[in-house]
């Protein structure tokens, strides 16, 4: 059996590196494409080059699963057309058997799955964001037309609000403007500065204009009296240190893409905006998926099991396939509608991860044990139609 593993994953790891290679080159290709419009003196063509190449682990990631689906089949499709697959069944090895193999090949590919997702993954992700930043003054994802938005309780047991103009990498921002309000989430000060940087837990404001704002101007305003002291004051600093919970990961983890993120950086980022009241749901989701993701590739070998093992008189590896990108490109869309249901219907987080992975291995066992039993269930159906005609 150890012979048949070996043959069994050279043929699939082989097929699944074409279909990868097809199928990664293809995206990168059309991203590129679409990227040449924004060529111009800040972005040079070497540097759009350089940006697809951080984009090559997102690209692998996402394209991995339905890679392996689709090479597993035309691995196991061959071997079946050759009747390779033929003669294991008449040496005595079940599918069952057959199918514990296939998945003790994954096991390499789950782990480099781990490594690809926490690792690799997350390290151009962050570097592509700081590069775009630098290059273009923006990024892809997290930033509304007002900029960016972090809210967070400060020392004296308030909320600050905290709106940042553009992000330019390595914990440095542009455009700040911060808005701190007392517990009773009255207005207490605004102030707006040139340019900052996080470090330390501290965030250094640079050319800062501060508005105070009285504690009884509330009040003031309310009974329509003429104050004879001013309710405002306006003074300006070169420089302001604020004490903050925010960190130069969190700012990247705001503009990152949640499924981009390592498992640890998305723990550390629910806790902060759990600890600031902040919506949480979406980062949630995406922490179930990540520890799904490894197990998807289980998912996907086993659905290709059925597919590969059946025998078909016409069509041949040509038919195969196709089932396989159909089911592919169905799991895909399975697991974007159980996101989406997810967030609008409430439901667990680990549900709407887990429920396409467990929805697709289900039917895939499904349909291994009615191969594996075919000619048991025929015999059953054709005693039940002879007992019929004799009553």
């Amino acid at each position: 059996m150890r012979t048949t593993r070996r043959y069994l994953a050279a043929e699939i790891y082989r097929a699944s590196a074409v279909v990868l290679l097809a199928l990664v080159g293809l995206f990168m290709f059309f991203a590129l494409i679409e990227g040449l419009d924004k060529v111009g003196v800040r972005l040079t063509l070497a540097n759009l080059f350089y940006l697809q190449a951080l984009d090559l682990p997102s690209h692998l990631y996402e394209l991995l699963p339905i890679g392996l689906l689709i090479g597993a089949v035309l691995a196991l499709a061959g071997l079946a057309q050759r009747n390779e697959l033929t003669i294991l069944r008449a040496s005595g090895v079940s599918g069952m058997k057959l199918l514990r193999a296939l998945w003790a090949i994954t096991i390499p590919l789950v782990l480099g799955a781990f490594l690809l997702s926490e690792v690799i993954t997350p390290a151009a992700e962050i570097q592509g964001s700081e590069s775009r930043l630098a290059l273009l003054g923006r990024t892809d994802g997290g930033r509304l037309a007002s900029g960016y938005w972090f809210k967070e309780t400060d020392t004296q047991g308030g909320v600050r609000i905290i709106n940042i103009e553009q992000m330019t990498g390595r914990g440095k921002v542009s455009g700040v403007t911060l808005y701190e309000l007392d517990k009773g989430q009255v207005l207490r000060s605004f102030s707006q500065a040139a340019e900052g940087e996080f470090q330390d837990g501290t965030l250094v404001l640079r050319h800062v204009t501060e508005l105070h704002i009285d504690a009884n101007s509330v009040s003031a305003l309310a009974d329509a009296q003429v104050q004879t002291t001013p309710i405002t004051h306006l003074k300006t600093d070169a420089q302001r240190r604020v004490p903050t919970s925010l960190t130069p990961e969190r700012l990247i983890a705001r503009v990152l893409t949640p499924d981009r993120m390592s498992i640890a950086d998305l723990v550390d980022y629910i806790d902060y905006l759990r600890k600031n009241n902040l919506q949480s749901d979406r980062q949630v989701i995406a922490l179930w998926r990540k520890i799904a993701y490894p197990f998807t590739l289980l998912v996907m070998i086993t659905i290709a099991a059925p597919i590969g093992f059946m025998q078909t008189r016409r069509g041949g590896v040509g038919l195969k396939v196709f089932a396989g990108i159909i089911l592919g490109v169905g799991f895909f869309m399975l697991n974007q509608l159980a996101l989406n249901a997810g967030m609008l219907g409430d439901w667990p987080p680990w549900a709407t991860a887990l429920f396409p992975n467990l929805f697709g291995l289900a039917l895939a066992l499904t349909a291994m044990a009615m191969m594996e039993h075919k000619h048991s269930l025929t015999r059953f159906i054709q005693r039940r139609r002879a007992v019929s005609r004799l009553a």
